[in-house]
Parts: structure tokens; C-alpha cells; sequence
């Protein structure tokens, strides 16, 4: 997974926790991790691979683990919950 493709899964979950109105310092979060990994000059990957996550400006515990996640198994399960509670909001109101 290409880091554009990680960084853009960041800012789709501040986009989603936006929306649930939910902490700003945790939208905030997404968002610095996801700018952190664009701005990367190596792919996360290798990152990954030389447990170096946490040397990304932004990336603490929980997001270090929801990347390993990502790229270890090309998806992540928090964010697949996200888009389902708003998928099914969205039947509910149509």
C-alpha cells in the first residue's frame, strides 16, 4: 500500500469522526498523521518493516498500530467500521 493510499484512508477518518461531531484533538490527529505520511520521502512500508511508525511527526500509539493494520493486511478494521455506522445512518434517514 502506497503511502498516498495510507494517507488518504487518514483524512477519509477525520472526515467520518467530522461528521460523528467527535473530539476535534482526535479529527486533528488524523489529519497531522495523514499530512505526515504524505510528506514522507520513504514509503511507510519500509517504516513498517524497520518498526520506525513512531518516528513520523504525529503518529503516536493507536495510529502506529491502525498503519502496521493497514499494511500488513490492506485494510483497516476501524475504518471499515466508520463507513458502515454511516452507510447504515444513511439507509435509516432514506
Amino acid at each position: 500500500m502506497k503511502n498516498a493510499e495510507i494517507a488518504k484512508v487518514f483524512e477519509d477518518i477525520a472526515g467520518l469522526l467530522k461528521l460523528k461531531k467527535d473530539n476535534i484533538f482526535k479529527i486533528r490527529a488524523y489529519q497531522k498523521a495523514a499530512r505526515s505520511i504524505e510528506e514522507l520521502s520513504v514509503e511507510v512500508e519500509q517504516l513498517v518493516a524497520e518498526d520506525k511508525l513512531k518516528e513520523i511527526p504525529g503518529v503516536g500509539e493507536a495510529i502506529t498500530k491502525k498503519i502496521t493494520e493497514l499494511v500488513t493486511t490492506g485494510r483497516l478494521g476501524y475504518y471499515e467500521r466508520l463507513k458502515t455506522e454511516f452507510s447504515e445512518k444513511n439507509l435509516a434517514q432514506g
